[in-house]
């Protein structure tokens, strides 16, 4: 189920966004990584960062990367000369294909190592930002992700199942039908992950705290909401106190110590499908 609903959020004042309920009384850690790292690929792709969906060049550079090592085998294997330079030559293509987005790879592979270790040492995270462009100072598209279930700590595991599928799937809907992706970014641009955490968390490798952290307000962020059915009624019931969007979770920490940190693992976009006039 997903509803829109406007809310007044502490010091940003009247925001919409929509609700999408999970049928569950909590919502497990690896799900929220899950949910983060689903959407991001959907922004890469749909503002033309990326050649093809997430997914697929993963698995695109994971078999380059297969047939590159075999390749070496089978150059000292051969036993003839024209088997060797063929072997050679594809094994030069194979190299330009991994050198074309290895940086890129590398850095969304560091990016779900940091976020997994933030979910692993927080579950309890409520808020979650990825914002496209310049700097996270100076946006040009902002994806706003809020949860407010209780949290089931994931015990390190971060496997994907049928809920996984189901939420990410409704909130790519979500999205498209408020017009994300419509418009592109004029050439590679970057993405930055913030998520609100306590202020004692000590990830100085990954993360570094961002205390006074604020988005430029002239950017409309595109906001979702992920709440519990049992949640609902008490998101209802203080839809307009200041500090509805501090939602009730199972961690004990004080939310005046609440503060965003910014991912240190900045993504860099390809760039290099067709601009919308050109598919």
């Amino acid at each position: 189920m997903q509803r829109t609903q406007t809310m007044e959020k502490e010091g940003e004042g009247e925001t919409d966004f929509t609700v999408i309920e999970t049928a569950s009384d909590t919502l497990d850690s690896s799900l929220k990584f899950h949910l983060v790292t689903d959407i991001l690929g959907f922004v890469l792709f749909m503002h033309h960062q990326i050649p093809s969906l997430l997914q697929d060049l993963t698995l695109e550079f994971d078999e380059l990367n297969n047939e590159f090592a075999e390749l070496e085998t089978a150059i000292v294997q051969a036993e003839t000369c024209s088997l060797r330079r063929t072997h050679a030559s594809r094994k030069r293509e194979v190299r330009m294909g991994i050198r074309r987005v290895d940086k890129l790879m590398n850095t969304i592979s560091s990016f779900k190592t940091a976020l997994q270790l933030m979910i692993t040492e927080f579950p309890a995270i409520q808020r979650a930002v990825l914002i496209l462009g310049p700097s996270p100072l100076r946006p040009i598209h902002v994806y706003e992700l809020n949860f407010s279930c209780d949290t089931a700590a994931s015990g390190g595991h971060f496997t994907r199942n049928r809920v996984v599928e189901s939420l990410s799937k409704k909130a790519i809907r979500v999205l498209i039908s408020k017009g994300a992706g419509s418009s592109s970014s004029a050439g590679p641009t970057k993405l930055f992950l913030l998520v609100q955490a306590p202020s004692s968390i000590n990830l100085h490798l990954h993360f570094l705290p961002k205390r006074d952290f604020r988005y430029n307000k002239k950017v409309m962020p595109f906001k979702v909401w992920f709440s519990c059915r049992t949640k609902i009624f008490e998101k209802e019931a203080c839809a307009d106190d200041a500090h509805a969007a501090k939602a009730t979770t199972s961690h004990s920490s004080d939310v005046d110590d609440i503060i965003w940190f910014q991912c240190r693992h900045v993504i860099k976009g390809l760039a290099s499908r067709a601009s919308p006039t050109e598919e």
